[in-house]
């Protein structure tokens, strides 16, 4: 039965019928190899071309690839029951709707406020991301013209800004284009990624992998200590988490950043002809896809260029995947990374828009945003709720710094993760009649591993991350108290059901009976 008032739920078939409302109704054209290439537009990105490097020489070295392995099993674990989600709610919202189905309102709220933080955070940086990749491919015709101005005493990147109106107006027009374009810039950015791998493979040095697990760095750096150390290694006393076992963990927890997407997949299950049999497709086809690249890239990098030469350096400015062929003299590989990774980081921020479009969609469907959001255009994509998306990012992206936001996005979807394995163990026990297009095993071993291996991965957080993540939330409770609780879409009906059998007050004066 439906809880009431925070913990109210929405039923599965409630879920799916308000799928068909005219005014919300969301066109049905994705197939399994469109899922399949969004998941691997968003994920192979800024983590391939800048985050494994970074990681390698700042928290790991060489055992980065290891990490990658680590994360990628707990992402595995997460996509089994995102698979079985997906298929059983083929509604937009992802984890937000799921948690409406089990965990009730106010769950499926701070997720749903949570994730929109997330992928608008990544959404930004990922924007001046491709903004410092245009500048770099600019400069290789000679020209020294910057993608960032002054206006005043504000630096604003035009660069960054131009990206973001231009997948915007992609997505308006429709999902099936958006993914047509990805399709064609997935398939360029995953040829040059085989172009590293095979070009490099002729460059590692094996000494390079010794140690493959540095010894930990000293305690009471400025890096790796205080509250820049991972939760885990305060409560061990580590006291550092850079390099050692420590630094391999805080490792994994970082370099899942690069697998942030693959989950955006579920979102785009209102808009799939056939959700049962082509999410989890999706889905796994991406993770199975990415994982193997990733694996691949981290071996060659690390044994190219020894890690403590990919350490970020005393001016700030990280190293990245063409440091490593820079450094080996390979200058032209260095040009087509960077080709590479402009066309990489295109795809990222066309669907991370897309997953925070739908996400704010299925919010502002239940009324938990205003329902003028909700409302859909003749080409069956939420227009309004893409337009208010693309201008927050535009002014995020366009103003503000790109600082250390990757741990923000981690720390959010990871949390999603736990409330979507775990909704699998209650959905399985509340609804078995459900059909299911694709069913986890071994319930509920498989959703209780997957729940450990994310909340482990959380632990291996900065505190300060975790600080900022307490902060948000707080702030996500007062926008439901003020707004979302008075306005639910689903607590209107209740009352209104709540009324009607009561029946008509009695006139004044009137003895009940």
């Amino acid at each position: 039965m439906p809880g009431t008032g925070l913990w109210r739920t929405k039923s599965i078939e409630q879920s799916i019928a308000d799928t068909d409302e005219p005014e919300t109704k969301l066109r049905k054209e994705l197939t399994a190899l469109d899922l399949t290439v969004f998941g691997v537009a968003v994920v192979v990105g800024a983590g391939i071309f800048t985050v494994a490097a970074s990681t390698a020489g700042n928290i790991s070295g060489p055992s980065v690839s290891l990490a990658f392995v680590i994360a990628a099993i707990a992402c595995g674990l997460a996509a089994l029951c995102y698979a079985e989600f997906a298929s059983t709610v083929p509604v937009a919202g992802s984890a937000y709707t799921f948690s409406y189905a089990t965990f009730g309102e106010f769950v499926a709220w701070i997720i749903g406020w949570d994730l929109a933080l997330e992928f608008a955070l990544a959404g930004a940086v990922i924007a001046k991301g491709w903004s410092a990749y245009l500048q770099q491919v600019i400069g290789l015709t000679g020209s020294t013209m910057s993608t960032s101005v002054k206006l005043g005493s504000l630096d604003f990147d035009w660069g960054a800004v131009l990206i973001v109106v231009v997948i915007g107006l992609l997505l308006a027009k429709g999902t099936k284009l958006s993914s047509r374009v990805s399709q064609v810039i997935t398939a360029i950015k995953v040829a040059v990624v085989l172009l590293v791998i095979v070009v490099g493979i002729g460059y590692i040095k094996t000494e390079n992998y010794t140690p493959f697990i540095p010894p930990a760095a000293p305690a009471g750096g400025s890096a790796g200590s205080g509250l820049e150390q991972s939760l885990f290694s305060l409560i061990a006393g580590g006291g550092t988490s850079t390099f050692g076992l420590f630094g391999l963990l805080a490792a994994a927890s970082t370099v899942f950043f690069a697998f942030i997407g693959f989950d955006i997949v579920a979102t785009t299950a209102e808009e799939t002809r056939r959700p049962q049999r082509d999410l989890p497709r999706g889905i796994f086809g991406s993770l199975a896809i990415v994982t193997v690249l990733y694996v691949a890239v981290s071996l060659v990098l690390t044994g190219m260029e020894s890690y403590k030469n990919l350490a970020t350096g005393a001016d700030g400015v990280k190293k990245t995947l063409a440091s490593a062929f820079a450094a080996n003299g390979v200058t032209w590989a260095a040009a087509v990374i960077s080709i590479g990774a402009l066309a990489g980081l295109t795809t990222v921020v066309m669907v991370l828009l897309l997953g925070q479009t739908r996400i704010l969609f299925a919010m502002s469907r239940d009324g938990l945003m205003p329902r003028a959001l909700a409302r859909t255009g003749r080409n069956g994509t939420p227009v309004r709720a893409t337009v208010l998306v693309a201008v927050l990012v535009i002014v995020a992206a366009g103003f503000f710094p790109a600082g250390k936001l990757e741990e923000m996005v981690n720390v959010g979807t990871l949390f999603a993760f736990v409330l979507v394995s775990a909704g699998v163990i209650v959905l399985r026990r509340t609804r078995p009649d459900l059909p299911r297009g694709f069913r986890v095993p071994l319930v509920p071993l498989v959703p209780i591993l997957a729940i450990l291996a994310c909340a482990w991965l959380m632990l291996n957080l900065t505190v300060l991350t975790w600080l900022r993540f307490l902060a948000w939330m707080v702030l996500g409770v007062l926008v439901y108290a003020l707004y979302g609780r008075r306005h639910s879409v689903l607590g209107r009906r209740q009352r209104a059901e709540a009324a009607e059998r009561a029946g008509p007050a009695a006139p004044a004066g009137q003895d009940t009976p």
